[in-house]
C-alpha cells in the first residue's frame, strides 16, 4: 500500500527538494501552491499525511489546517520560516503534529514523515495483550485501541493523531511517569532538545480537552523535574 503525501508549498524549489527525497516508491505525492488548491486535493484523495508551509497566497497554512481539522484527522507537519515560539504553539494548537523550521535538513523531514506514519497507522498493534476488550480505562476516560477513539463519560473527545498517541501511551501504564522524551518518541520516533516546547503544547491541549478544570488537572499530572503521568483519584 502506498501512502498519499500532500506537499503544500508555494516555493517550487522546496517542493522539488522534498519530492526528490520523498519520492522513493512508498508515496503517491501531490503538491499544491496554496491552501485552496490543497483543500480540493484533500476532497478528492484520501491523504495520509501533509507537509504544510505557513506563508502562502490565497489561504495561509494556519487557515488551511483549521479547515482540514473540520473534517480530517490525518497527520500534519508544518514546515515554515516562521521561527518564533508563538508561531509553533499556534500551529500545534490548531492541530499540527510537528513543526519544522526552515532552513531544514531534508533527511530529518523524511525521518519525521516515516516515523509519524509508522506510529499513526500502526498504533493499535502496540496495545497490551490482556486488554481483550480493546479498551483502556482511567477514571471516566475510555480509549478504544481498535477504533483509536477516546471517550469521556461516553462522549467522544476529538483529538489530533499526536494527542491520540500520547494519551494511548499513558493510559497503557496508569501512574507511570513518562519523560517528555519518551512521550515525544511515541509520536515521532526521535527526540531533539528543542522538542520540549512541542510536548508541553500537546499536554496543554490534552488537558484542555479532557479535564473539567485544566488548571487543576485530575488526570494528566506533572511530576516536577521528571515528566508526566496519568491517574485518577477522586477528591
Amino acid at each position: 500500500m502506498k501512502y498519499k503525501l500532500l506537499i503544500v508549498e508555494d516555493d517550487p524549489d522546496i517542493v522539488e527538494l522534498l519530492t526528490l527525497y520523498l519520492d522513493n516508491g512508498k508515496f503517491d505525492i501531490y503538491t499544491a501552491a496554496h491552501g485552496e488548491a490543497a483543500l480540493e486535493i484533500i476532497r478528492l484523495k484520501e491523504i495520509s499525511i501533509a507537509l504544510i508551509d505557513i506563508m502562502m497566497p490565497k489561504m495561509n497554512g494556519y487557515e488551511l489546517i483549521k479547515n482540514i481539522r473540520k473534517t480530517s484527522n490525518f497527520p500534519i507537519i508544518i514546515i515554515s520560516a516562521r521561527a518564533m515560539d508563538e508561531d509553533e504553539v499556534l500551529g500545534l494548537n490548531l492541530g499540527a503534529d510537528a513543526y519544522i523550521k526552515k532552513p531544514f535538513n531534508p533527511l530529518v523531514v523524511t525521518a519525521q514523515v516515516h516515523a509519524i506514519l509508522r506510529r499513526t497507522y500502526m498504533l493499535g498493534a502496540s496495545a497490551p495483550a490482556p486488554q481483550k476488550s480493546h479498551r483502556l480505562c482511567v477514571g471516566e476516560l475510555e480509549f478504544d485501541t481498535e477504533k483509536l477513539l477516546l471517550r469521556k463519560r461516553g462522549v467522544i473527545v476529538p483529538l489530533t493523531p499526536a494527542e491520540l498517541k500520547i494519551i494511548a501511551r499513558m493510559m497503557q501504564s496508569p501512574e507511570r511517569v513518562f519523560t517528555k522524551a519518551q512521550l515525544y518518541e511515541c509520536i515521532n520516533g526521535e527526540y531533539y532538545e528543542n522538542d520540549d516546547n512541542t510536548m508541553m503544547v500537546h499536554i496543554s491541549n490534552l488537558r484542555a480537552k479532557i479535564e473539567d478544570q485544566p488548571v487543576t488537572p485530575q488526570y494528566i499530572k506533572t511530576v516536577r523535574g521528571l515528566g508526566y503521568k496519568i491517574e485518577y483519584k477522586k477528591d
